[in-house]
Order: structure tokens, then C-alpha cells, then sequence
């Protein structure tokens, strides 16, 4: 059977792309990525077949005319390549791909597929950084965080469990790894689609509803947008968190309700839902899966705690 060899756990910012310059006198820039590189290494001594890559949307490659929970892509996957990230085709592993999704349905999940997917940051800025040639074959796997009502922290969870015994089911002899991206806390200056209240918000919200096929008409003001917006980061839930991921007591966040995130930690940290999956698909019969934070620093220019983290599975096979 094909097994989980590794999880690694990383912030993104696209601004670490197109800005380095302003953050190059900070010192959390510069571990987190050294961190980044940490994460690299293992991934490539683990020597994985495949990867399986879970991120969020931003409103580039899905939007609010269709937005499901959770969506694999099985077929063509393009990079929509803002800000320096990887664009175009990205390699794909459509055979793991398909048996994820057969496994997730008969999990009694409902997953979207799409045979033609374009993700952004979300996904290709890990891949960026810690797959840098591209040359192990990915399965991207979206979540919704950004467009309520959002699945919540214990289906992410109870998703990353059925990603593993879907992995471990398929018959083959993979060595499979499983990378989370985003979080950690920060505020972005986004509105709820139901409730666009300034000139800002109903431009975003109308650049969601309608990008689909004109996104980069929207790019310069959307980022203006966000680089104009104040820093909300909290250090000790951050911190709390990778304690608690690199210890396996995730419990604690599983119960936490959106507003409660986003009261805590912005509605960014939504994204924590990826390394909550990801805990779950490294995690077996015989406990959680356990790790250590290879980085963290708030970084107030990218408006986000930026961290590390790296997990291993619990089953023994995965060290052969």
C-alpha cells in the first residue's frame, strides 16, 4: 500500500516574492525562510512519489458563482501565477488523484473534482518554495476559508483522516507527502459577501462574483487594498497553535467556531483549516501525528505570522 512520509506545515505571502527588499532587515523574514529551506531538505531526504498539496482559494480560480468545500483537481492544473508564483501547467498525479477522490465519497464526503483547475498562492506558493523544479507530482486539494459558511475545523480534520486511509487503500507503493498551506494569524481587509458595507467591499466582493475569466482586470486595486491595511497578529495564538499541532493535542481548535478564529486570530488564520487536515492524514489508530516548528515570527509587512512546521506520521512503515 501507499504510505504518508512527511507533512509539512508553511505560511504563504506574496509579498515575500515581490517585496523582500522591505522585509530584508527583519529577522522573522529571514527564519522563516530558513525555515522554508529546513522544510525543503526533509521533503526532498523523504523522497516522495507524489504530494498532496492543501490550500486555500483567493478568489482566483474559484469565485462565488460555484464554491465548494473541497475540491481535488484530477487532471489539468494551472498556476494563475500572481505575483511571481509559478503559472501555467503544474505536473499532477491523476491516478492518487482519482483514488482520493472515490476514497473521500466513499468516506461519505462530497468532494468537487475538476479536470481543468487553476489555483493560486494558495497552492503554488508552497510548491514554489519548497518543490521549487516541480518535479514530484502534486494533487491540489482546496478548501473553502474565505467565502462562509466554511466546513468547519473538525471536517477539515475528519477530511485529512479520510485522505489517508484513501492513500493507504490504493493498492500501490507510493510514498506520499502532504503539504498545508497558509495561516498563520492574520487579518485581511475582506468582507463577507453578505455583507459588503464600503466602496472597497462591494469592489471585492464584485471582483469574486465576475473574475472568473478577467481576474487580473482586478489585481492592482485588489492588492492595493490589502497592502493598505493595518497588521493584526497574535503572537500567542500562533505560538499556542504550533505547540500544539508539534505535540498532536490539536483538540483545543478542533471546537473553535469561526468567529472565534476570527475574533483570536483574524480571518486569515481560517486557513489553519490546511494543517488541520493535514494533522489528520498523518495521524493513525495509534495516535496523532507528532513534529517541531522549524520557524515562526510575525512579519507585519505580509500582515502574517509566519511559520514552519514539520509532522511525522505515526505509522512505523514510513522510516523503509
Amino acid at each position: 500500500m501507499s504510505r504518508l512520509v512527511l507533512g509539512v506545515g508553511a505560511s504563504h505571502s506574496t509579498l515575500m516574492n515581490t517585496h523582500w527588499a522591505e522585509v530584508d532587515h527583519l529577522p522573522a523574514a529571514h527564519r522563516f525562510r530558513d525555515g522554508l529551506a529546513e522544510a525543503r531538505e526533509a521533503l526532498a531526504a523523504a523522497r516522495p512519489d507524489a504530494v498532496v498539496v492543501i490550500g486555500s482559494n483567493h478568489f482566483r480560480g474559484m469565485f462565488l458563482d460555484l464554491m465548494p468545500a473541497f475540491t481535488v483537481g484530477v487532471g489539468e492544473v494551472n498556476g494563475a501565477g500572481e505575483a511571481n508564483t509559478p503559472g501555467g501547467p503544474l505536473p499532477v498525479d491523476t491516478d492518487l488523484a482519482r483514488r482520493l477522490v472515490d476514497g473521500l465519497v466513499e468516506d461519505e464526503f462530497d468532494p468537487a473534482f475538476s479536470l481543468r483547475l487553476t489555483v493560486d498562492h494558495g497552492i503554488t506558493h508552497s510548491l514554489q518554495h519548497l518543490l521549487p523544479a516541480l518535479d514530484v507530482p502534486v494533487v491540489p486539494v482546496v478548501i473553502n476559508m474565505f467565502a462562509p459558511p466554511l466546513p468547519s475545523m473538525r471536517r477539515c480534520h475528519r477530511l485529512g483522516t479520510s485522505l489517508r486511509a484513501a492513500v493507504e487503500g490504493d493498492g500501490l507503493d507510493k510514498r506520499v507527502a502532504v503539504i498545508a498551506s497558509g495561516g498563520l494569524s492574520h487579518r485581511l481587509p475582506w468582507p463577507k459577501w453578505f455583507a459588503a458595507l464600503s466602496d472597497d467591499d462591494r469592489f471585492l466582493v464584485e471582483a469574486w462574483l465576475n473574475g472568473r475569466t478577467s481576474w487580473s482586470e482586478y489585481e492592482v486595486r485588489r492588492r492595493q487594498i490589502i497592502r493598505a491595511a493595518a497588521p493584526d497578529i497574535n503572537e500567542e495564538f500562533d505560538e499556542r497553535f504550533l505547540h500544539l499541532l508539534a505535540t498532536g493535542d490539536l483538540a483545543p481548535v478542533l471546537d473553535m467556531t469561526d468567529e472565534q478564529i476570527d475574533r483570536q486570530a483574524g480571518n486569515g488564520a481560517q486557513e489553519l483549516r490546511a494543517w488541520i487536515a493535514m494533522a489528520g492524514a498523518l495521524a493513525s489508530p495509534e495516535g496523532p501525528a507528532t513534529g517541531r516548528t522549524l520557524a515562526y515570527g510575525a512579519v507585519p509587512d505580509w500582515l502574517t505570522g509566519m511559520g514552519v512546521s514539520l509532522l511525522t506520521p505515526t505509522s512505523k512503515e514510513t522510516s523503509s
